[in-house]
């Protein structure tokens, strides 16, 4: 999940093998109902079977903060919250208290209600950390190259994967990890090639997780000396924030989206080895200015290597080739 927008909240994450039944699903069917005491400690508790909006209890008091929606509850004053229409499976009455808040408990309230939020987001954070480790030592361990290829949606990433793997699966083997919100349009396209493929889709989710990509390895089970390229969802911001276990991170970015995306989004550039200018082709034809891209570009992340490529014509090809190499056979 992304902590600062709750992207991916409930949602259903699936893994298909382009060209077989549905692979994998993590099923939404599960309550989680989540307490914050008033020392910042955050208790969850998970149901199974439950749906988003049944109830925990059949009827209980509360003695500590409890959120609904936006609010926070302290103890003191008592009211009862009747069963919502939304929800014809609560149909319990929930009783707890709280009594209005003054402008410094407000404060408090809300200085405390932040500091639970950034201790959540670390914890989540730290878990996929855990998780992109074993995932990176799992690919060293069979001297497997992974690289995350992350772009705002229609960078050319797919097109530029299409013609990369169409030139080199020859001479290295090559899987794919894709990752979509919804359809396996694009692994489709990967699979096309000969390309072994996996489609992940997020549902709401805006980026990949590395339980994702976990997953995806273990559906492809891709070779010893060989090299998985993982696309990421079209999104320049939260994919910044998550490891997935990869050996770099690959910024695409298109002459058509504007020279100053990589001061706009630094974060993403900042945290990319690699940056990779697509569509040169269409230069003529557009209003891009090239070496004031790549300064932005530079005065972000001066050690960031970047090449000018062109799927359709086949310009600057060969450079980006030659890095795969290098890597594949490093």
């Amino acid at each position: 999940m992304c902590v600062t927008c709750g992207c991916s909240d409930g949602a259903q994450v699936t893994l298909t093998r382009v060209g077989q039944q549905t692979a994998d699903a993590s099923s939404a069917d599960t309550h989680t109902h989540t307490h914050t005491l008033p020392d910042g400690t955050v208790i969850t508790h998970t149901h199974a079977g439950e749906t988003a909006q049944s109830s925990h209890g059949a009827h209980h008091r509360h003695h500590h903060h409890h959120h609904h929606g936006a609010s926070t509850h302290v103890p003191d004053e008592m009211h009862t919250h009747s069963p919502e229409v939304a929800a014809p499976a609560h149909n319990d009455v929930s009783t707890h208290t709280h009594t209005p808040a003054g402008p410094s408990q407000s404060a408090h309230m809300h200085a405390q209600v932040h500091g639970t939020t950034l201790t959540l987001e670390q914890n989540i954070l730290s878990k996929n950390d855990l998780l992109a480790a074993q995932n990176r030592g799992w690919l060293k361990g069979r001297q497997i190259t992974a690289l995350n290829l992350v772009s705002s949606p229609g960078a050319g990433k797919t097109t530029l994967l299409v013609k990369t793997i169409q030139d080199l699966q020859a001479d290295i083997a090559i899987s794919v990890i894709e990752g979509d919100q919804e359809t396996a349009q694009d692994a489709e396209r990967i699979a096309a090639t000969g390309c072994a493929a996996i489609q992940v889709n997020t549902g709401t989710g805006c980026h990949l997780e590395a339980s994702m990509v976990e997953r995806g390895l273990e559906a492809l089970n891709p070779p010893a000396n060989s090299l998985v390229l993982i696309e990421n969802v079209g999104n320049l911001v939260c994919p910044a924030l998550f490891d997935l276990g990869e050996k770099a991170k690959v910024a695409m970015l298109s002459v058509t989206e504007g020279e100053d995306k990589p001061i706009k989004y630094p974060h993403m550039f900042r945290a990319s080895q690699v940056m990779v200018l697509t569509k040169i082709d269409l230069l003529p034809y557009v209003s891009f200015d090239v070496d004031r891209c790549l300064d932005y570009a530079r005065q972000v992340n001066p050690e960031l290597k970047i090449f000018q490529v062109s799927a359709v014509s086949g310009e600057g090809l060969p450079e980006w080739y030659a890095w795969l190499r290098s890597l594949a056979s490093a």
